[in-house]
């Protein structure tokens, strides 16, 4: 691979997946509003939002032996074909012939096409960032620059989708969001062209599920839901306990962005300190102070003090991604690496959609504050384990 040409691909990767994204995260954000503003119930908004996170469970493992067998820009075209239907299931749902139940079908179709197309495409991205690294310190460096696209996208794409709703309404909204995933087709041929390692063998006769088998994998995934689930305790918990204490919305406003702003930090740093990072160290490290910070969480009053803690987690916290994907596409064979990110992603969106259940009724029962404990436990226990680096 020429390397002169290697920041311009991941740039490319960056671009996509922002693009991909941000259809997502501005429909996701937009769709409940359109719901809400003709009238349908919280059960239907929910049962949408419930659909953006149910398609990339049942759909990525499709996907990973896509990208497995087909390379980039095939898996890409399906992702980005995905994504751009679901757009315009959305504006076809705002527009006034379509309201009523059909309206809540069409965006039913819209959340599940958009969730499913733009983790299709996450998974495609990441196998690509993986084969521009040239060594494993240069997989820390990729994915820490690649980890940048969601929060961008989480940023560009709600903030989109508002400003236009709010100057032409859903209709043209919904319409720049579905150009989006045309974008990024449009960077693709930045991306150079390549045979996938597995496509001259015939039919597999392998599943993704055999490759749990591999040594460390399923520890791997096992300390991946471990973090994904603090990051949702944290997402849901913290509005609560903002809640109890009298907080203003913009406080807890303030409170998420000083989260998310630690997060983005921590990934710009990253690649300037890869080579003196070990994957093993690091996740051992970020699960002992998260558990400490949710310990220390519950004791706060004062919205600075939370603010505050909220920074040393997203730094915590978003330091692990860039581990997890390094030593994911170490201890996984090339051939494979699409279905081993597709066993990833499941298990992140499957967790994303069944915690906030169990952290609902936990909280309910036993407080905020005993939730974040629990799971602070959880995460303590599991730093020992982390402790043993998984790549032989």
């Amino acid at each position: 691979m020429n390397a002169a040409r290697r920041p311009r691909q991941l740039a490319a990767l960056i671009a996509a997946q922002v693009c991909l994204h941000s259809a997502m995260a501005g429909v996701r954000m937009a769709a409940p509003l359109w719901l809400l503003r003709e009238g349908h119930t919280a059960a239907a908004v929910g049962l949408v939002l419930a659909l953006f996170g149910v398609a990339p469970v049942l759909l990525a493992l499709r996907a990973g032996r896509l990208v497995d067998r087909h390379g980039y820009h095939a898996a890409l075209r399906w992702s980005a074909g995905l994504a751009c239907v679901g757009a315009l299931a959305a504006l076809a749902a705002s527009l006034r012939p379509m309201a009523g139940g059909p309206a809540l079908a069409m965006l039913c179709l819209a959340a599940g096409c958009l969730g499913g197309g733009a983790n299709a495409g996450l998974i495609a991205i990441q196998r690509e960032a993986g084969r521009l690294a040239v060594d494993v310190t240069d997989l820390k460096r990729v994915f820490s620059w690649l980890g940048l696209a969601p929060a961008l996208a989480n940023m560009v794409g709600p903030l989109l989708a508002g400003v236009l709703i709010d100057l032409a309404g859903f209709a043209i909204a919904f319409a720049t969001l579905a150009a989006l995933p045309l974008v990024a087709l449009c960077v693709g041929p930045l991306i150079e062209r390549s045979v996938p390692a597995g496509q001259s063998a015939s039919r597999p006769t392998s599943t993704a599920l055999d490759l749990l088998r591999e040594p460390g994998l399923l520890r791997l995934l096992a300390f991946n839901w471990v973090l994904s689930t603090c990051w949702d305790a944290h997402n849901f918990a913290l509005p609560v306990l903002a809640h109890t204490r009298g907080l203003s919305a913009s406080a807890l406003g303030g409170i998420f962005g000083t989260f998310a702003a630690a997060v983005v930090a921590v990934r710009l740093v990253i690649p300037w300190l890869a080579h003196r990072l070990q994957e093993a160290e690091v996740l051992s490290g970020a699960m002992a102070v998260t558990a400490l910070l949710f310990a220390v969480y519950p004791l706060l009053q004062d919205a600075w003090a939370m603010a505050l803690v909220a920074c040393a987690l997203g730094a915590s916290l978003g330091s692990v991604q860039p581990m997890i994907m390094s030593t994911l596409h170490q201890i996984t064979p090339p051939e494979r690496h699409g279905q081993a990110i597709a066993l990833r992603s499941m298990t992140i969106n499957a967790s994303s959609a069944v915690m906030p259940l169990v952290f609902g009724t936990l909280g309910g029962a036993l407080g905020v504050g005993a939730l974040f404990w629990l799971v602070g436990a959880a995460v303590g226990a599991g730093s020992w384990a982390a402790r043993r680096p998984l790549v032989p």
